[in-house]
């Protein structure tokens, strides 16, 4: 096709992947691309704009390392990633219900043993956790897998520190044969979330605020269970009805009484969905 105009040229590029091998490659790029162009025609996006948003992808991109996921807090900030969380993780009723996974979960936090202390150094009121791992039907998860992270109580993860040479204020532990596991952590404070790159830019550019409510991050997996990735939110916290990504559910909100001078405490149970036979976990 030649002479294409600003009308033509999306049929024209709907043509040109008529053959596409991927069914579902072809649905995703053919709708990704007829939206984006409707999206220019709507705003009459002018080149300087564009040139813009690339080279605000581009920096997004530079700002992205081994602890650090840009493109992650670029979608949760959107809302794109709790939208994801709402359409593909809606549990039966009685299961604990997931949210946003976040940018700094790290694939080497250390395997702890029951009873452990995660907080590593990190500045913070202690808090002693007990929580029980549950199947639907009640049953208690042995070994499970519980994989906890937070920030610490200046509002930074540990991979947030250039000069921290160890992991701290997150571990991975296991249940016992009654589904249980403690360990101490830190009371969650409310923090910021990264304002430092382009997307905390984008926060101010829009009037927004930066903050997420104190919470204490899981990802829990058992054998024959879906994968939950979730919050605890401390009640009273600020920010519970305006976290910038979008995460706070009623049912993830959980009081963290104060039981000693300058100690609290979180009792949790979490509830996980069976996997149906042939179904990935």
């Amino acid at each position: 096709m030649r002479n294409i105009d600003a009308q033509t040229i999306t049929p024209a590029f709907l043509q040109r992947i008529a053959g596409c091998g991927d069914p579902r490659l072809k649905q995703v790029l053919g709708a990704l691309v007829t939206h984006l162009h409707d999206f220019a025609r709507e705003v009459q996006l002018t080149e300087a704009e564009w040139m813009a948003g690339i080279e605000f992808l581009t920096t997004t991109g530079q700002k992205c390392s081994g602890t650090r996921q840009e493109f992650i807090l670029l979608s949760d900030v959107l809302g794109l990633s709790m939208l994801l969380v709402a359409q593909h993780h809606d549990k039966p009723a009685g299961c604990t219900e997931a949210t946003v996974f976040g940018p700094f979960h790290t694939d080497d936090a250390p395997h702890l043993p029951d009873g452990a202390d995660l907080r590593g150094g990190a500045p913070g009121t202690p808090l002693d956790v007990a929580i029980e791992v549950r199947s639907l039907d009640g049953r208690a998860l042995a070994d499970a897998e519980v994989d906890v992270w937070e920030a610490d109580a200046d509002g930074f993860y540990d991979v947030q520190h250039a000069d921290l040479d160890h992991r701290r204020a997150r571990g991975v532990l296991r249940t016992d044969a009654e589904g249980r596991a403690r360990f101490t952590a830190l009371l969650p404070t409310p923090y910021p979330v990264p304002t430092d790159g382009p997307v905390g830019q984008v926060l101010v550019a829009c009037g927004r605020h930066p903050w997420r409510p104190a919470h204490l991050h899981f990802l829990i997996r058992a054998a024959g269970h879906e994968t939950l990735v979730t919050h605890i939110f401390r009640e009273g916290s600020d920010y519970l009805d305006s976290d910038v990504v979008f995460g706070v559910r009623s049912s993830l909100v959980a009081e963290m009484p104060e039981v000693a001078p300058g100690r609290h405490q979180l009792r949790q149970t979490f509830v996980l969905n069976p996997v149906m036979a042939g179904a990935t976990p």
